[in-house]
């Protein structure tokens, strides 16, 4: 990707290439006004698509590795989050409201990143399996209802077929009985709407990578989504069918250490969320530049243009990959 004074250049790419693309085989985006205004409050928030009544939030930490997939109920949410975690490895964070499966799973244990993310939701219930002892009294003081499996053990069960500690799933409606406080879906920033009507550059697919990890989004203008591939393979759902959405975002983000670390001594990183930076919005078979910016964590990640108009999204699914242009092991 090559940033330009002014305006930002998105450069085409070959198809199944990654996000490094050869210099000077584009014009310079022009920064025309998009006539693309956010949809009206009806919209559900998380989703832009109509709703009747917001419900409350639920976030699970989602195993994301070949021994856990394929996964249960990534279908039905919201909003995925991609997150770094030990050893270049990625874990999910899939965020429920609009639509609730009865079951989902595998989970995983908590990060640090989680806590600074969840914050923009109010106080969701938390789905999770453990966390480091010393990052207890982090879950404890986190803006969020702990549904995990210590507190909430009646909701959680073992599915048969798979091996520990990747069989462990969770009954949605269980985890949300014990947390009747749950904030109800709100305003986290996003827009959707029409597209940019200029800046986009078409894509058949888009890569991005982390250290051990490498995600692929293939155009598919039959289903209009974003088709899913991980390290090569189809990203696969338990329900049947290639896991995608209609909007994808490439967060990009500051990655360093954290105070954490495994047993193997692989420190854990600390996806930074807050602050301004820029992204790659995909959608409608295009790939728009983008800023984001979140002032706080209370506060939700609003994106836009480079011209400064809102950055909408595609009504449906939005998957946020947080990453890094120079993909490191903190």
């Amino acid at each position: 990707m090559i940033w330009l004074a002014g305006a930002a250049v998105l450069l085409p790419v070959a198809a199944c290439s990654s996000d490094e693309p050869a210099p000077g085989k584009a014009p310079q985006a022009a920064t025309v006004a998009p006539t693309g205004e956010p949809v009206a409050a009806k919209g559900h928030p998380f989703t832009g698509k109509p709703y009747e009544s917001l419900r409350p939030v639920l976030a699970v930490k989602i195993e994301n590795t070949a021994a856990g997939k394929p996964q249960l109920g990534l279908k039905s949410a919201d909003i995925v989050y991609i997150e770094q975690v030990e050893a270049g490895l990625t874990r999910l964070m899939a965020v429920f409201s609009s639509k609730l499966p009865a079951k989902v799973g595998p989970v995983r244990s908590a990060r640090i990143s989680d806590l600074h993310i969840a914050p923009q939701f109010g106080k969701p219930a938390f789905s999770y399996s453990g966390a480091q002892t010393k990052m207890l009294p982090f879950i404890a003081e986190a803006s969020l209802f702990d549904v995990g499996d210590t507190r909430n053990p009646g909701a959680y069960f073992r599915q048969s077929g798979r091996f520990a500690p990747y069989n462990l799933f969770a009954n949605t409606k269980q985890l949300l009985a014990k947390a009747p406080k749950a904030t109800k879906a709100k305003d986290i920033g996003f827009t959707f709407g029409e597209a940019p009507a200029e800046g986009g550059v078409e894509k058949k697919s888009y890569t991005v990578k982390w250290p051990a990890a490498r995600f692929t989004f293939a155009w598919s203008a039959a289903k209009e989504q974003w088709l899913i591939w991980q390290d090569g393979k189809k990203d696969m759902a338990a329900e049947g069918g290639q896991l995608g959405a209609p909007t994808i975002v490439i967060q990009y983000t500051k990655t360093e250490r954290s105070e954490f670390h495994d047993k193997n001594q692989s420190y854990t990183p600390l996806v930074h969320t807050t602050g301004k930076g820029k992204a790659i919005v995909l959608r409608d078979g295009k790939a728009f530049n983008a800023n984001w910016e979140r002032e706080s964590e209370k506060g939700g990640t609003t994106f836009t243009t480079e011209s400064g108009e809102p950055m909408n999204f595609a009504p449906g699914q939005v998957w946020v990959a947080l990453a890094s242009r120079k993909p490191v092991i903190p």
